[in-house]
């Protein structure tokens, strides 16, 4: 299930939820921690797909020097 799936009034539910759980005090907490997560999470990936491009251009350049 994809985010754009859930629609705006789901994800009114889904805050309500959360603010009823948590508390008013608590929810600046929670947003910084999953920016910070997803922020994390967007680094990673970004360095996996660099390492990834570096290791086919390696391998090309391995393949054009055979040739």
């Amino acid at each position: 299930m994809s985010l754009a799936s859930i629609g705006v009034p789901g994800l009114i539910i889904i805050l309500v939820i959360i603010l009823i759980l948590f508390g008013p005090r608590k929810l600046p907490e929670i947003g910084s921690a999953v920016g910070k997560t997803l922020a994390e999470f967007k680094k990673a990936t970004n360095d996996i797909l660099e390492e990834d491009d570096k290791d086919k251009k390696t391998e090309s350049e391995k393949s054009e020097s055979i040739k």
